[in-house]
């Protein structure tokens, strides 16, 4: 879709703009958008995970904000501003000083500070002090604003950074059901701002963590640089980190009378052990012991062909746990790598994927195994989803595919999860204190850009979406001062920005490759190059950039003309 602009008149010429371009991408890039946004002169590295945006990525960056801007403002958003740098005690009382990607510091008067990485803290401060009745609500407050986290392994250039700009949002309401109401408002919104953004994404389920709350979605561009994975099947798209599925069939031996002690010397692994015994990974447990706070040890046992997703097992357990060490499975257990649930003197979880029938599993002893265990019937449990689905797993019959993709957006129903610690009420209709109930919604303007070049650069470089493109068009001249192709060029310029398109032109004094290769590799969507040959012939050639096919206009009506290719440009 078309959205028109404000035009913005700027100076734009290659010989004096500040587009530092590279042939040769950073040593350590891996991910393709890390190459080319440095390649392109759009950022410059100024430490581990600290990016500057220089002039043509900033804009790329704005244009996103704005899109973003104006999807907020349609739902009756708020913009405002608040503080990076933030008292130190907002934080202990929502719980969320003790995370480890906090910065946090002191001033001169040593009071304790930290470098916000969301907003909710002082958002809810703000709420808690003005909103007084239901009258009040629902509000939407947003903006823009940079975000510290002390990320420890940064890395693919803009896609995972120590600071970094957000658009956060927030939502108080009375209730869940009008929460919900002020959620799928935002579900809307970012619908929109990924289609306009010109990116391939999807919306999927996905875990709170540590924002809280009691339900969560991300938009997710799909991309092999992402480091997240989606989990698609038919209509259902969710986190690996959260997504549930029928696992793949495996052949099992039936139950035996008692289980049956089998001897495993040095067999410590599954696939040790299914190879001796000539059996599938899916037909042995696999144990993972875990501790809880307090010392309280579970084991959790799931399919050897299976892994346990921590995130999921954290979710069921409703604590934080970590795995047992050596020492304290042989103290409670036995040795590892020959642990398993039968007479096992702790609770035992058992993931759905395990079916009835007769399985493989550590006998607590050295150098052996017990065959024919029969869950339920050897040993009792409490039945967990923590597995992790894999590749040709099943959801309502559909098989599961798995794709990486970057995480541009996510939203969350937080609930009273801020607004119990942080004192947020107000005064229903019957005049009785209630809780106000919250929602928080962010989107990453430098992962949009960095997913728009990973989905659609080709081997030349960056193929801009239409609306988050540096500049509309890139007018390359050919000819040097004083010639008849620089100065209808130097008109052409001019016609074009009256038509209300941001051009970039390049009137350097270099070779035609030169332009070309540097044209291409920043990607904008129309390239339009005014040379002799051409000229003579009553015609101005232009390339689009998406495929790079190139065509030809007249020089009689070559501004409207070039105009209506851009406005063609998906």
């Amino acid at each position: 879709m078309y959205h028109a602009r404000v035009r913005c008149e700027v100076m734009t010429r290659l010989s004096s703009y500040f587009l530092p371009t590279e042939r040769e991408p950073p040593a350590d890039a891996e991910a393709l958008s890390h190459k080319l946004m440095v390649r392109a002169g759009l950022i410059r590295q100024v430490g581990a995970g600290l990016w500057s945006w220089l002039p043509a990525g900033w804009r790329v960056h704005q244009r996103v904000v704005q899109i973003v801007r104006e999807e907020m403002n349609a739902i009756g958003g708020h913009e405002m501003l608040m503080p990076v740098l933030q008292p130190a005690e907002l934080w202990r009382r929502s719980g969320r000083y003790g995370i480890e990607e906090l910065f946090k510091l002191k001033d001169r008067r040593e009071a304790d500070l930290v470098l916000a990485m969301t907003h909710e803290e002082v958002v809810t401060t703000h709420v808690a002090a003005a909103v007084k009745s239901y009258r009040d609500l629902p509000l939407i407050l947003y903006h823009f604003q940079v975000k510290e986290r002390d990320e420890p392994r940064p890395r693919a250039g803009v896609l995972r950074t120590r600071e970094f700009i957000m658009k956060d949002s927030y939502t108080f309401d009375r209730d869940a059901e009008t929460l919900e109401v002020s959620y799928q408002k935002h579900v809307i919104a970012y619908d929109r701002m990924m289609d306009r953004c010109g990116l391939e994404w999807y919306r999927v389920e996905a875990d709170v963590g540590m924002m809280g709350g009691t339900g969560a979605h991300e938009y997710m561009a799909p991309c092999p640089a992402g480091e997240n994975h989606v989990v698609l099947a038919g209509g259902y798209a969710a986190n690996l980190e959260v997504a549930s599925g029928e696992p793949q069939p495996v052949a099992l031996e039936p139950a035996l009378d008692a289980p049956e002690v089998v001897p495993t010397p040095g067999m410590t692994t599954i696939e040790a052990v299914a190879t001796e015994l000539g059996l599938p990974h899916g037909a042995l447990l696999k144990a993972f012991p875990i501790v809880l706070d307090g010392d309280e040890m579970r084991l959790v046992m799931l399919r050897g062909d299976h892994r346990v997703n921590e995130i999921k097992l954290r979710t069921a357990l409703g604590t934080d746990f970590r795995p047992a060490h050596p020492d304290e499975v042989t103290a409670r257990l036995g040795p590892p790598g020959y642990i398993g649930p039968v007479g096992a003197q702790m609770p035992i979880l058992l993931d759905d994927g395990v079916a009835t029938g007769g399985y493989v599993t550590g006998a607590n002893q050295p150098d052996a195994h017990l065959r024919g265990v029969e869950p339920g019937r050897d040993f009792r449990f409490e039945r967990v989803d923590v597995r992790a689905v894999m590749p040709g797993d099943t959801i309502n019959g559909a098989t599961i595919r798995i794709e990486p993709a970057i995480e541009v957006g996510n939203i969350f129903k937080l609930g009273t999860r801020y607004s119990k610690p942080l004192g947020a009420t107000y005064l229903d209709d019957a005049g009785h204190e209630q809780l106000i109930w919250m929602g928080c919604y962010g989107f990453g303007p430098a992962r949009a850009a960095a997913a728009a070049v990973e989905q659609y650069a080709d081997e030349a470089g960056i193929s801009w979406p239409q609306a988050i493109a540096p500049f509309d068009v890139e007018l390359v001249t050919l000819g040097k001062a004083g010639t008849e192709e620089r100065a209808f060029a130097d008109g052409l310029y001019g016609e074009l920005q009256e038509l209300g398109l941001e051009v970039l032109y390049d009137e350097r004094d270099a070779g035609p490759g030169e332009k070309f290769i540097d044209a291409e590799l920043l990607g904008c969507p129309l390239r339009v190059t005014i040379g002799r040959r051409t000229l003579g012939a009553g015609e101005v050639e232009v390339q689009l950039r998406r495929g790079r096919e190139t065509t030809s206009v007249l020089i009689e009506d070559a501004a409207e003309e070039i105009a209506a290719l851009w406005r063609e440009q998906p």
